[in-house]
């Protein structure tokens, strides 16, 4: 699968039964070649529309479905938040 494809497709968290968005970027650890994690922007600043200061982190073990439209993840939303700026 190309990532190109992965972009477009929903994340899901099992855990809340809630969208957390499309997949923006993927880790990729270099020493083994496979990819660590998945990257999804978090929630915009004010209603969503002004701008992104944070990220889910979501690693690779924590996804648990690739399907057409959707990817199954499952995961404490709050523990995979982190600032951009890392």
């Amino acid at each position: 699968m190309r990532f190109c494809e992965l972009k477009r497709k929903e994340v899901i968290n099992t855990c809340t039964c809630s969208s957390l968005g499309f997949p923006g970027d993927i880790e990729i650890d270099i020493k083994c070649g496979k990819v660590a994690a998945l990257i999804v922007p978090g929630p915009g600043k004010i209603c969503s529309i002004f701008g992104r200061e944070t990220e889910y982190v979501i690693p690779w073990e924590c996804v648990k479905q690739i399907g057409e439209d959707i990817i199954l993840v499952s995961i404490d939303a709050e523990h995979y938040l982190r600032n951009c700026d890392k």
